[in-house]
């Protein structure tokens, strides 16, 4: 993996500020089907991004990385995985709904899109206090597609929880996102609550939710859900509601203006992890995550 610019595109230091936790590709990554190797080393060592601090070799000219509130973050070539500025990339912390990327790579392959399921009351227990929802409803029935759209634009943990009870449950479900991780090389990420609900051990890093956004960006599938803006979601009642994304540098909701570009990926809040962002944007033929 390469610590500093990539190629003679210079980042801007506005892309950083709105980006907040900008992405990459694994620095130990797995290999085997499915899975890319990770990238040579030709700039620094990888275990650079394990020391503490801001690592950023700018090019002649780049303008200086400006201060960022976020407590970790890491810029990457989306395309390529090429690290260009990172900072405290591996500090493991509360990921909040940034999880439901990880989620989503595990989940979204065994479950088609078209398939139809009606919603048992229990799938719907034990979901936290205070949890964004959707409003899924029990003994309603909703496509895949619906409770995708769920998760993605109103991260509501209620689609995520009909979800896991699709994919075999919430237990079983925790463990194939921990070990989709790790075959991702993301090895800071440990899973309690597949949703992101805040609960002990939970974490994970800078540099694996790049690593979640990168792969997730190159799913058709992923990459279509986590760049709408809008939707309608099926009313209890029979009809159905708009849900409008979180994620205000998409929507350009509550006064702030969309960002240029940008395709996704995933915001989250919870009172312990504070607000988390995986976000990706496109210029000029150029990803960065």
């Amino acid at each position: 993996m390469t610590i500093g610019l990539a190629s003679r595109t210079a980042v801007s230091g506005c892309v950083l500020c709105a980006a907040g936790l900008l992405a990459l590709a694994p620095a130990a990554a797995a290999t085997g089907p499915g899975v890319d190797p990770a990238p040579r080393t030709t700039d620094a060592p990888a275990s650079l991004l394990y020391r503490p601090g801001t690592h950023v070799r700018p090019r002649a000219g780049a303008p200086e990385v400006p201060d960022l509130s976020a407590r970790a973050w890491l810029v990457a070539d989306a395309d390529t995985g090429a690290v260009l500025a990172a900072h405290d990339a591996h500090r493991k912390l509360p990921p909040a709904s940034t999880l439901k990327t990880l989620f989503a790579l595990t989940v979204m392959p065994a479950l088609p899109s078209g398939i139809r399921h009606r919603v048992d009351p229990e799938e719907l227990e034990d979901i936290g206090p205070g949890s964004s929802l959707v409003g899924v409803a029990e003994d309603r029935t909703y496509r895949v597609s619906d409770l995708w759209n769920g998760v993605f634009l109103n991260s509501g943990n209620d689609a995520v929880r009909v979800l896991a009870a699709l994919s075999g449950g919430w237990r079983t479900t925790a463990e194939r996102m921990e070990e989709k991780a790790r075959a991702l090389g993301a090895r800071d990420t440990h899973v309690k609550s597949p949703d992101g609900y805040d609960a002990p051990g939970q974490v994970s890093s800078a540099f694996d939710l790049a690593v979640f956004g990168r792969a997730g960006l190159r799913s058709p599938e992923f990459a279509e859900y986590c760049a709408r803006a809008e939707a309608s979601f099926p009313a209890r009642d029979g009809g159905s509601y708009p849900i409008v994304n979180t994620n205000r540098l998409l929507t350009g909701a509550d006064g702030v203006a969309p960002y240029r570009g940008l395709v996704g990926v995933k915001n989250g809040y919870t009172s312990h992890a504070g607000n988390t962002l995986v976000a990706a944007a496109r210029r000029d033929g150029r990803t960065l995550v």
